[in-house]
């Protein structure tokens, strides 16, 4: 049965509710936390209207405010429903007209549970519910958390005997743990390079805010602006050396602050009788999401040279039709190289394929010229204009280039040990992924001319999973053939007969 949104009495008609399958509602108290989150906004417009008005108007504005969001809230919760059926799931709205979400249960890839604080507070969570970009994708924004748990054992494993504990817990009796997340991997955010500039952020938010609520006020014109602007340069030098101190010194403090706040005990564990992965973290508001293991194709290990000195990396799940890979993929955050090793072959079923055959020496001289290249030709290019501005940059990048080619060249390497294969590459951001032989559903062999001069070949594996395609960059010629060959010998056998004489 295919999926969208129907719109209208006719259409909503096309899918009568089953016997069996009662419509439910959620759970009352999101009428309060819906409303907060509107009296939230009516008090800052409260506070403006203090500013300009008097008390007057903002209680004016905080009243009505809360009687709007409380009466709209309240018409959402009373005309939305949800039926879970055996072969569907239906949200339908009939708040100004009427609408059906189908979600065909067989599509759906995961089901997630968070609790922000109003709703954990309110013992609350929401439920996401995913079905990849052909099923589509569903929320209820409020169910109690024994019911939240219920759905999610329902949806993934067709029953409602759910024994996973509720968002926030961090593990059920018996529940395998793979990994969980020490007070010490915290430190790794500096490393990481993804939180570093939260300083930096929260500053933008700041000013920008108070920009704009200056504006709204009509506390500050362009002449205003101007002359913060000439009081800000004539500050002594000595203020901005503090300034930058402080940034300095705040970018890799807050960075582990905001690092664990939002994978706060991480922990990766089999959920659903085994049949899952889940995986929650957070302090503030926890998140849960659930992975069905037999959709998972892979995983994939990714670094860069930082976390490389560190001994950190990463690890993500390349899963069939998953939407927002890079947050619901996420097995583990940065973490020592031994644990998400350890994590990813307890994924995959057994230990990861390797070690990694090293491709061909023609690949080094080739990673080198691909790096040293760009760089000494603007040197030649700035030499010739008489420009040494940019003559000695350009020869010290070249210099440089020469170690990140030979570390491109050593980061190759490719695998395969019967069962799944792996391929390595890049250098910047390298990455390793490991594919199921079974979840191989394409080859592409490709060649330059000067990889054909040099005997090399770029073979892409393609998988209905993650980025869509894996490549073993810089491979022998006659290694990329017999590697796809011992993978999926029927699909290649055809094109080696007709190559024979």
């Amino acid at each position: 049965m295919s999926s969208g949104d129907l719109t209208g009495d006719a259409q909503a008609g096309l899918t009568p509710p089953a016997p069996g399958a009662p419509a439910l509602r959620l759970h009352p108290l999101t009428i309060l936390v819906e409303a907060g989150r509107e009296l939230a906004a009516a008090l800052v417009a409260g506070t403006a209207a203090l500013l300009v008005g008097g008390a007057g108007a903002a209680f004016y504005f905080a009243l009505t405010g809360l009687v709007f969001a409380f009466g709209y809230h309240l018409a959402k919760w009373a005309t939305f429903t949800y039926r879970v059926h055996a072969d569907r799931v239906e949200l339908r709205r009939a708040l100004v007209g009427r609408s059906v979400t189908t979600i065909p249960r067989e599509r759906i890839r995961g089901v997630d549970i968070s609790a922000p604080p109003a709703h954990r507070l309110l013992g609350l969570a929401i439920v996401h519910i995913d079905a990849g970009s052909e099923g589509g994708e569903g929320e209820l924004r409020a169910v109690s958390r024994a019911e939240a748990e219920r759905l999610r054992g329902t949806l993934l494993r067709g029953d409602g005997a759910a024994a996973e504990p509720a968002a926030g817990a961090t593990g059920g009796k018996g529940a395998q743990v793979l990994a969980r997340a020490r007070p010490r991997w915290y430190l790794f955010a500096p490393f990481s390079g993804a939180y570093l500039l939260t300083p930096f952020a929260l500053a933008g938010s700041l000013l920008g805010a108070l920009y704009n609520l200056g504006d709204e006020l009509d506390l500050i014109d362009d002449e205003q602006l101007a002359r913060l602007g000439d009081d800000v340069a004539g500050l002594p030098r000595a203020v901005f050396l503090a300034v930058a101190l402080a940034f300095a010194v705040a970018m890799p403090v807050v960075s582990i602050i905001a690092f664990a706040l939002f994978n706060w005990d991480f922990t990766l564990r089999y959920g659903q009788g085994g049949t899952a992965l889940v995986a929650e973290r957070g302090l503030i508001t926890r998140r849960s999401v659930t992975l069905e293991r037999r959709r998972i194709r892979g995983v994939e290990l990714a670094d860069h040279p930082f976390e490389r000195a560190a001994g950190v990396i990463r690890l993500n799940a390349l899963v069939t039709g998953l939407d927002d890979t890079a947050h619901r993929g996420s097995l583990l955050p940065a973490a020592p190289r031994t644990a998400a090793v350890r994590a990813a072959a307890q994924v995959m079923g057994g230990r990861l394929p390797g070690p990694l055959v090293r491709h061909p020496r023609a690949a080094r001289r080739r990673r080198l010229v691909r790096a040293v290249g760009p760089p000494l030709a603007l040197a030649v290019a700035a030499a010739a204009a008489g420009r040494t501005w940019a003559l000695y940059p350009a020869l010290a990048a070249a210099l440089l280039a020469v170690p990140l080619g030979l570390d491109r060249y050593r980061q190759l390497g490719h695998a395969t040990d019967g069962a799944r294969l792996s391929v390595r590459s890049g250098s910047l951001r390298r990455r390793r992924v490991v594919i199921e032989h079974r979840a191989v559903v394409a080859w592409r062999l490709r060649q330059t001319v000067f990889q054909r001069r040099l005997g090399l070949a770029t073979l892409t594996v393609g998988v209905g999973a993650g980025g869509g395609a894996y490549s073993a960059v810089d491979m022998g010629e006659h290694d990329a053939v017999a590697f796809a060959h011992g993978i999926t010998p029927d699909w290649v056998a055809p094109f080696l007969a007709d190559e024979e004489p």
